[in-house]
């Protein structure tokens, strides 16, 4: 009898961890998968916008920047308009083709981050993105 305590005691703190890390996994669990957005930088007619202009997305997601007009382009963040540290999303590099991602930190602050095309800011291409919190 005095071994049984010890052994259920056991098996029942095993099943209590095989229960917590595979209801981790379980679908509709609350353990949400990180979403890439795609944001076009120009547009076919020739429009020097980012396309979508405002984009919510979670903290730990993707957004992709795609050119799609007239290059070149970058990504900016305005660092006096922007809810969290910027310094390490912007995309200082021009873009002839193609296109890169920016990818938001799991603990990035909530609210909302502006930023621009540096070449084309004057012509008004500029974007924001809320991070929900």
């Amino acid at each position: 009898m005095r071994y049984i305590k010890p052994l259920l005691l056991g098996l029942t703190t095993t099943v209590m961890a095989v229960l917590l890390v595979i209801g981790g996994f379980w679908p509709g669990s609350s353990m949400a998968l990180a979403a890439t957005t795609t944001v076009q930088m120009g547009s076919s007619t020739g429009m020097l916008v980012f396309e979508p202009a405002e984009v919510t997305i979670a903290p730990g997601d993707t957004v992709h920047y795609e050119v799609a007009g007239v290059p070149p382009h970058n990504v900016v963040f305005d660092p006096g308009n922007s809810a969290g540290d910027v310094a390490s999303l912007s995309h200082q590099a021009f873009a002839m083709s193609g296109g890169f991602d920016v990818t938001f930190p799991a603990d990035a602050a909530p609210g909302t981050y502006a930023y621009y095309c540096e070449p084309h800011r004057g012509a008004g291409m500029t974007g924001t993105i809320t991070v929900q919190g």
